[in-house]
């Protein structure tokens, strides 16, 4: 048998796109030999998958899964919606939130545990989605949140199949209350998540830097308007305490009603269910957000189409 050397390993990486393990193997099953180590690589999808993946798949869908006292939400992109409303990725999807809700959300984990019924591991199973479906696909992310009493609700926006769709949330609360009454309350606040999406819990939870950098642009507003130091501390804390309303969870006003803070609807059902109840936590998932999509015109889509790239 041929020996594998680093170098031959490098020499097919650099030709195909593949990972370093696949070509090893592929080289393995090959003899050694590139031109059909090639071969072996396109025949199990795994050139093709690589080829595509330096295209932007911002599309897909959000999922989440939930077991016990435990819920996951995972992020899975596509190139386009019309994907997205595929069975097959859907089904792909739904699985792939099933092992993260296994792995506790643990992104690593999911990543390398093994897809239902096939043998594969899920990252190996996403390249065999993306040489069958013909799409550059990107299992983006997933996140966990658990309590030990009480519930994590979820939420689903823009739903295209149960638990399915385009914006995720989960909230955690900590409690001993039934779990139809806390199921109801954190499903509404799941939907004020969705709608307005906080940047943090608490104010203790916001990000030093985003408070200075608030605080600062504050004061040079107020400096500008030529008044007297001691006034401008007076009017900081008033318009720091408007910025906190408008920004963090637990001091924004409950868009169900528009008119009661959130800490106060948790408060009032916390005295309906007669014991303490408590937002540990939540987390919104929104597909797409923060990728750089890279936009093309029709006649450039065609002509890109066309040419095969």
């Amino acid at each position: 048998m041929a020996q594998i050397t680093a170098a031959l390993v490098k020499e097919l990486r650099d030709k195909s796109g593949a990972g370093m393990m696949d070509c090893k193997k592929a080289l393995t099953e090959a003899g050694g030999n590139i031109d059909a180590a090639m071969d072996w690589l396109r025949t199990n999808g795994i050139a093709k998958a690589e080829k595509k993946s330096g295209r932007v798949a911002a599309e897909g869908l959000v999922a989440v899964a939930t077991a016990g006292t435990t819920s996951v939400a995972v992020e899975l992109n596509s190139e386009t919606d019309f994907v997205a409303r595929n069975e097959s990725f859907q089904d792909l999807v739904r699985s792939v939130a099933a092992v993260a809700l296994e792995n506790k959300g643990d992104f690593d984990a999911t990543l390398a545990a093994q897809f239902p019924e096939t043998g594969r591991t899920v990252q190996d199973e996403i390249k065999e989605a993306v040489a069958t479906i013909g799409e550059n696909m990107n299992f983006r992310r997933c996140v966990s949140l658990s309590v030990e009493q009480g519930i994590v609700s979820t939420y689903m926006h823009n739903a295209v199949a149960p638990n399915l769709g385009k914006i995720a949330v989960l909230v955690a609360l900590e409690s001993s209350a039934d779990s139809s009454v806390l199921d109801a309350l954190g499903k509404q606040i799941a939907m004020h998540v969705a709608a307005v999406s906080p940047a943090s819990l608490s104010i203790a939870d916001l990000d030093p830097a985003a408070v200075e950098r608030e605080k600062n642009v504050l004061i040079e507003q107020a400096r500008a308007s030529g008044k007297a130091d001691n006034i401008i501390e007076k009017m900081i804390v008033g318009r720091m305490n408007k910025f906190y309303q408008e920004v963090v969870l637990l001091e924004q006003t409950f868009v169900i009603d528009g008119e009661t803070k959130v800490s106060k609807v948790i408060e009032n059902a916390a005295k309906d269910a007669g014991t303490d109840i408590k937002l540990t936590g939540y987390m919104r998932f929104a597909l797409g957000e923060g990728i750089e999509k890279k936009e093309e015109d029709f006649a450039a889509e065609v002509a890109a189409t066309m040419s095969g790239k």
